[in-house]
């Protein structure tokens, strides 16, 4: 098995986790955004508003599947 798709399933899950995390604190849900979307672009990663939202919408419908 080669170790770039282990590397990639074990980042994507700590990044869901942290998100699923970050959603369910007890912030505000406009600030917890926020504050996510700062940190993506802390490490470079440039996400629209809409797009973190449509993130945020699709893990919390997961979550209560």
């Amino acid at each position: 098995m080669k170790p770039l798709p282990i590397i990639l399933a074990v980042l994507g899950g700590a990044i869901a986790g942290a998100t699923v995390g970050l959603l369910f604190a007890p912030e505000k849900g406009e600030n917890t955004r926020d504050e996510i979307v700062k940190y993506l672009r802390s490490k470079g990663i440039k996400l629209h508003r809409s797009k973190i939202e449509a993130l945020a919408d699709e893990i919390a419908e997961e979550i209560k599947k």
